[in-house]
């Protein structure tokens, strides 16, 4: 008769190993998106067009011409990019916590969906008039939300981008490195202010008013974390500003005059 090994004990943390973790999981997410927006940036300020007469796309066709094949990238570059997401839940689990440590879960589901929905209409609608203000002073490149063919699986696929930059953002971003911090002992003030100029650095390539922007949308969303405990109602929102970004690009774009 064989016996069961016991299980293994949960992971210690100490600010060494949460030091390596942090480094480990955005070197391979969002901070080599970071890194890569910065490159990006310095080729858009060395061009000889202004920023403004540069665009920055969004959602791009990987396949022009081609709508299957087109359609079958962008779904496997979606659950690429949100793999990192199912790292974070495996570290978490790892250390004896869970994604419900950060507030991934559906405990809440009204008060998340509501504190959402309020903070997706306060911060989507000051961050079009600032992007509208940044881009007439010449600050910032030509954001284009979405140039895919006009077929049918269009929308979808632009929705489920939305859903997937708030679930990796805001999972990794405000749940996980917030927390990590806090473990590491950081103050709080210190670990928003990371959070958020991390935020801005992979938005880089937009230009300048989309880092100034995205810092201070992660600034607001650090501190809600902080306040909250939760990163659903944060997923929600920035699932939402998104989505409203890139549906409403879609329709409205060459038909308002107002829209670069």
């Amino acid at each position: 008769m064989t016996t069961q090994s016991p299980a293994a004990p949960p992971l210690t943390l100490g600010p060494r190993l949460i030091r390596a973790e942090i480094l480990v999981v955005f070197s391979v997410s969002l901070g080599a998106s970071g890194l890569v927006a910065l490159v990006r940036l310095i080729g858009a300020l060395t061009a000889p067009e202004q920023l403004k007469g540069q665009q920055a796309v969004l959602v791009r066709s990987l396949a022009p011409d081609r709508p299957w094949l087109d359609l079958a990238l962008q779904l496997v570059d979606i659950a690429i990019s949100v793999a990192p997401v199912g790292l974070v839940a495996y570290l978490l689990v790892r250390s004896g916590e869970s994604m419900r440590t950060i507030g991934v879960d559906l405990r809440e589901p009204r008060r998340d969906l509501v504190r959402g929905a309020l903070l997706a209409a306060a911060i989507g609608g000051t961050g079009l008039a600032f992007y509208l203000a940044v881009y007439a002073a010449g600050i910032n490149l030509n954001v284009v939300a979405g140039a895919l063919p006009d077929v049918w699986w269009r929308i979808p696929v632009l929705l489920l981008a939305a859903a997937q930059n708030g679930v990796l953002e805001e999972v990794l971003v405000s749940g996980y490195l917030l927390r990590r911090l806090e473990q590491a002992g950081w103050a709080p003030w210190r670990s928003v202010v990371v959070a958020a100029l991390l935020r801005g650095s992979y938005h880089l390539y937009q230009g300048f008013g989309g880092f100034v922007g995205n810092v201070v949308m992660g600034l607001v969303f650090g501190r809600l974390y902080q306040r909250w405990g939760r990163a659903m109602p944060l997923i929600i929102a920035h699932t939402l500003i998104d989505a409203v970004a890139f549906a409403g690009y879609a329709a409205l774009h060459g038909r308002v005059s107002w829209l670069p």
